[in-house]
């Protein structure tokens, strides 16, 4: 008689890709299967950051560096109340992590969140892969025999940029956060995952907007400026141009603004400009953004980036790049107090090198038009 404990032992796991790859190994957290865009994080650590950041919905989360879990699971880090990745890859998880935080194990955690993980995995020659023919659809299943039939589904499955996935992330709601404070700043929420409440929360009073609310609302609730923030998705989705781009139009001649990430390229299209899909994107701790003659380590996830030619003649224009790439990571506005980078200034996980975005918005929120 086989026990539980040797089936498990000798359960499989495959990563399927639409080209027809398959990576086996072995399954953990949740034991069904998923399928969603493959894309991989090259931070040394922040996972359960990235598990939980809203910015990863509809994918599927490959982590380059080849030991994940070992610090456990702790509430205090997760950016949003649920984990948003479709499936976890891993070259090994960590079954009994440091007792030194007193978290929960990342199998206990992927379990709770119905998020099937796949370790064993040759991780370098996958993200090899991934950079050098783009981001793939791909799927986790235990099931080796329906592999063919997948490959076909994941050929005919749409990508999730595809849809609105910052309708999904979005408040559902408009929330106030009183802290006594003098003044009173906005977040349009596209996705955000609570790093941008936790740096504007020392300064100002709060109100969270959904991502469709008109700007009539925000206007007359009286706030200084407003934060764009981070999201999942295709920022040139036709449900933001109509809501969202349209929303940040009106408002760019009536308060500060400061668009983050997905934010910052939502704020770029409301201003003439377009933007363009990555071929594998920047996701990581660890991305060099240089500005002002000088270069920050900065922390990233976005699939998309704004097409510097697409702002000839404009009104916003580029002051920070890529080092690695050349790709747009900040743009400003002529004349108005407007501005966008297009990392994670709040960090979580990753560098604070950059929080003084936050006090560059403080300022301007209190200075106003002038």
């Amino acid at each position: 008689m086989v026990r539980l404990s040797d089936e498990f032992s000798m359960a499989k796991s495959y990563l399927v890709l639409e080209d027809g790859s398959v990576f086996e190994g072995e399954p953990f957290g949740y034991r069904e299967s998923a399928a969603g865009e493959v894309v991989f994080s090259t931070g040394m650590s922040g996972y359960q950051e990235s598990i939980t950041d809203p910015s990863y919905g509809g994918q599927i989360l490959v982590m380059t560096y080849p030991l994940v879990g070992n610090y456990g699971i702790h509430a205090h880090h997760s950016q949003s109340s649920r984990a948003h990745i479709k499936g976890l890859v891993v070259r090994e998880y960590c079954k009994e992590p440091s007792p030194m935080y007193g978290g929960r194990t990342l199998d206990d955690f992927l379990k709770e969140n119905n998020v099937p993980g796949i370790s064993g995995i040759d991780t370098r020659a996958l993200v090899i892969k991934i950079r050098t023919e783009g981001t793939l659809r791909g799927a986790i299943t235990g099931d080796g025999r329906k592999i063919e039939s997948l490959i076909k589904k994941l050929n005919q499955m749409p990508y999730p940029s595809d849809s609105n996935l910052v309708k999904e992330a979005s408040s559902k709601k408009i929330i106030r956060y009183d802290h006594g404070k003098g003044l009173c700043v906005g977040l349009l929420d596209c996705g955000d995952m609570g790093g941008a409440l936790r740096d504007i929360f020392p300064r100002f009073n709060v109100i969270v907007f959904p991502y469709d609310t008109p700007s009539d609302i925000i206007i007359n609730s009286k706030v200084k400026g407003v934060i764009l923030s981070n999201g999942p998705g295709n920022p040139s989705h036709p449900d933001l141009i109509k809501t969202t781009a349209r929303t940040v139009s009106d408002l760019s001649t009536q308060m500060p603004l400061f668009g983050i990430c997905l934010g910052g390229q939502i704020a770029a299209v409301a201003m003439g400009g377009t933007t363009y899909k990555m071929k594998f994107g920047h996701r990581g701790s660890n991305q060099p953004v240089k500005c002002d003659g000088r270069v920050f380590i900065t922390s990233q996830n976005h699939g998309f980036a704004v097409d510097e030619n697409s702002l000839d003649d404009r009104e916003m224009v580029a002051n920070q790049i890529n080092v690695n790439d050349g790709t747009v990571e900040g743009l400003m506005h002529k004349n108005l107090p407007i501005f966008t980078s297009q990392y994670h200034p709040e960090a979580s996980p990753g560098p604070w090198d950059t929080s003084f975005l936050f006090d560059k918005f403080a300022k301007a929120a209190k200075e106003g038009l002038r």
